[in-house]
């Protein structure tokens, strides 16, 4: 049974040292100028493993999850899980199964065959386990450049989290991954509109004073590029009354007249 600590063949008590040596080591020997371009899924999958198991509360909660899901089995579950595929928790225990087991093309199929978004996961699993998976499959999805339903993923997230802390200290992650995603990739990935729709999202969601200023400076450009001058305005304003020293705001509001 595949897992992180047999990816890079490590003890499941190993310190970290050890989990960064045995990633050095895997590491070298899956370079493409020695294994060739073949080894680059390899080489994905252990640096997933290495990226959780050497970070202290990624670890905790990677753990937790996969003892309390392999714990129920004893027998060949992925192929149980297949045979009632026609039963929505069934494919939402699968999803979830072939993430923590690194077969992370099975899982999206399966997510997308069951309607992707629309597809309520949280009403088929545990809490815990629908948010754990919720993760997994965010970020899986970002890696294969679907940011947008990564993002939505992630906002499920973090909605329930604030209604009732479970990550708890992984939080800080859990934030951090979301506002890069925001950052770096959503916005060339979605239309005008949508981008807006995702930034008011993300400004009922509570964040700080100078993230919800960023995030409005961008919804004011793209409400000024969509010729809606008025709104643009409104919302320049707001976001500097959260942050006076916003980055770039001189120049928008001379654009406004502000």
């Amino acid at each position: 049974m595949t897992d992180y600590y047999t990816t890079l063949g490590v003890r499941q008590d190993a310190p970290t040292q050890e989990i960064k040596r045995a990633f050095r080591d895997k590491a070298k020997r899956l370079h493409p100028d020695i294994a060739g371009k073949e080894a680059e899924g390899e080489m994905r999958k252990l640096l997933t493993a290495y990226e959780v198991l050497s970070n202290r509360e990624r670890r905790y909660e990677y753990d937790r999850a996969y003892h309390r899901f392999i714990k129920k089995v004893d027998f060949d579950y992925r192929s149980w899980l297949r045979e009632r595929f026609e039963e929505p928790e069934s494919r939402a225990k699968l999803v979830f199964y072939e993430l923590l087991h690194l077969e992370e093309d099975a899982a999206v199929a399966v997510w997308d065959r069951s309607g992707g978004l629309d597809f309520p996961l949280d009403r088929y699993l545990d809490r815990e386990d629908w948010m754990d998976c919720g993760y997994l499959l965010a970020e899986e999805l970002d890696r294969r450049g679907r940011v947008y339903e990564a993002f939505e993923l992630l906002i499920q997230l973090v909605r329930e989290e604030r209604r009732r802390p479970y990550f708890k200290h992984f939080m800080d992650d859990l934030e951090a991954f979301l506002k890069e995603l925001v950052r770096l990739r959503l916005r060339s990935g979605v239309g005008d509109e949508l981008w807006i729709d995702c930034l008011e999202t993300l400004l009922e969601l509570g964040f700080s004073p100078r993230d919800e200023a960023r995030w409005m400076r961008s919804m004011a450009e793209t409400l000024l590029k969509m010729g809606d001058k008025a709104a643009a305005e409104t919302i320049i304003r707001e976001a500097l009354r959260r942050d006076p020293a916003l980055p770039s705001a001189a120049r928008l509001r001379q654009k406004l007249n502000v």
